[in-house]
């Protein structure tokens, strides 16, 4: 999936970042030789089985109507708060996608059209993670029959201190203060991208007035928080989607730029401790 190799091309460039074999067993009375049924012991009642605290969480699904895919990984996991946040999204998405594909089926059994399975997957990993601060994307897709899916992208940011998930984008003053502070760097390395994507074309050689030759706003992105060292964040990526920045056959854009003393003004007082200029 594309979508997956994307995600695992950021969590590069922002962090910092077989079965055993089988014991013997004694034989189905649960007796060893030489010992009578009168002295042997009671089976204890076997434990629950769990996954260790390093496994990642796993949900998948297929069928004929569907396939499902859902993945976050043990650190988010490990975080009781975010684990059922992720839980409860991943049931909503499930859910949503059987009644989708359930309603699908049936409009295309009744007009004789062959029904063509949907699929829904996302998948969270680490981007970095600080004394402080763990901070997580996602790559999903999503595709409902059409000529293809549409892949979408997530971000969530964990405050150990204050116990509390954010939005990266709620860490600062306003969404104005951020924009302010990254734009220019943001659009010039969003036109150098664009440039090396298509052979070196300009917006002046293929319309400046197209909209796909325009700087999107840098709310339209999805902002991650990175960090090179796992103290401090000294760095920021933008996923800018399809149809956003260029065609759905460009795919998704991926800028990365550093923390610099604006982006640090921009922030509220109360976590610019936490970033660092680069």
């Amino acid at each position: 999936m594309k979508g997956a190799r994307l995600l695992c091309v950021l969590a590069t460039g922002l962090a910092a970042c077989g079965e055993a074999p089988a014991s013997r067993q004694p034989s189905e009375d649960g007796l060893r030789p030489g010992r009578s049924a009168a002295t042997a012991p009671e089976k204890a009642p076997p434990a629950p089985v769990r996954a260790p605290p390093s496994a990642p969480s796993v949900k998948e699904e297929k069928n004929e109507l569907y396939s499902f895919s859902y993945r976050y990984p043990a650190a988010a996991r490990a975080v009781p708060q975010i684990a059922r946040e992720l839980d409860a999204e991943r049931d909503r998405l499930l859910a949503k996608l059987r009644s989708d594909a359930q309603e699908a089926k049936r409009d295309a059994d009744k007009d004789g059209f062959p029904h063509r399975a949907y699929s829904s997957e996302k998948e969270w990993k680490v981007v970095t993670e600080t004394p402080r601060l763990l901070s997580l994307s996602s790559v999903g897709y999503d595709y409902t029959g059409g000529a293809h899916g549409m892949p979408f992208y997530d971000a969530l940011v964990w405050d150990r201190q204050a116990e509390r998930r954010l939005v990266a984008e709620e860490m600062f003053r306003s969404k104005q203060a951020l924009s302010d502070a990254v734009r220019s760097t943001y659009c010039r390395a969003l036109d150098a991208e664009r440039r090396r994507r298509r052979g070196g074309e300009t917006a002046a050689s293929v319309g400046a007035d197209d909209p796909f030759n325009t700087c999107p706003k840098v709310s339209e992105s999805t902002l991650l928080l990175g960090s090179s060292d796992r103290k401090v964040i000294d760095r920021m990526g933008f996923v800018i989607g399809p149809y956003v920045a260029g065609p759905y056959s460009e795919g998704a854009y991926e800028l990365t730029l550093p923390v610099t003393p604006a982006v640090i003004a921009a922030l509220k007082p109360e976590y610019r401790a936490m970033f660092a200029p680069r």
